[in-house]
């Protein structure tokens, strides 16, 4: 049977450690904003939400051009859970019968269709409940989750993000391999590693 999966990118923090808005870093051509959304459309989730609150008015114009709803999150000082919240409850406004949702975030450069592709994927072939991204010895986003986990993903509060959720239900997550996964952006040490991964000269 044809699942609805809808997708949600939680771009609403204030990127204090890094002084500017991480969402507007350009790499390959594009920010970070806008690269996730169009990982996001070319993997073919529908509805995608994008969730923004710090700078939302100077990254407006980033996705504006998408086809993405946007969600301006008043709540985003908060934490990480007031974006869940905001991202799945417009996802089930615009897809009440919604099967599942992908959180991903925009500062893990390395996330493309592919990876995502891998996610929707293993719930089909697995069953699973939860398919989570793994790196570093731990599992994280992007993470997709059953509709059965949807209330747990509403009540969350605070800085408690989808992690907490994915830790209570250990015997139902399926994992991916994605090692690229544990590269983020939350320093400019972060970024300028980042680029010069990137633009490494050929006679190194």
């Amino acid at each position: 049977m044809f699942s609805v999966s809808g997708l949600v990118i939680l771009a609403a923090g204030a990127s204090t450690r890094l002084g500017e808005p991480k969402q507007l870093l350009r790499y390959q051509g594009k920010s970070l904003l806008q690269r996730a959304t169009q990982v996001a459309l070319e993997t073919g989730f529908s509805p995608v939400v994008v969730v923004l609150g710090a700078n939302a008015a100077i990254l407006l114009p980033e996705v504006s051009n998408s086809a993405v709803t946007i969600v301006r999150n008043p709540e985003w000082q908060e934490g990480m859970a007031s974006s869940i919240r905001a991202g799945l409850s417009e996802l089930l406004r615009l897809k009440p019968e919604l099967d599942d949702v992908t959180f991903m975030v925009c500062d893990q450069p390395y996330v493309d269709a592919a990876v995502l592709k891998q996610l929707v994927q293993a719930k089909q072939d697995g069953r699973s409940g939860i398919v989570a991204s793994a790196y570093q010895g731990t599992w994280g986003t992007p993470v997709l989750f059953d509709k059965v986990y949807f209330p747990e993903l509403l009540a969350l509060q605070g800085q408690e993000g989808a992690k907490k959720i994915i830790m209570k239900h250990k015997s139902a997550v399926t994992s991916i391999s994605f090692p690229a996964g544990a590269t983020d952006i939350d320093t400019a040490e972060d970024y300028a590693a980042l680029l010069q991964t990137d633009n490494t000269p050929n006679d190194e």
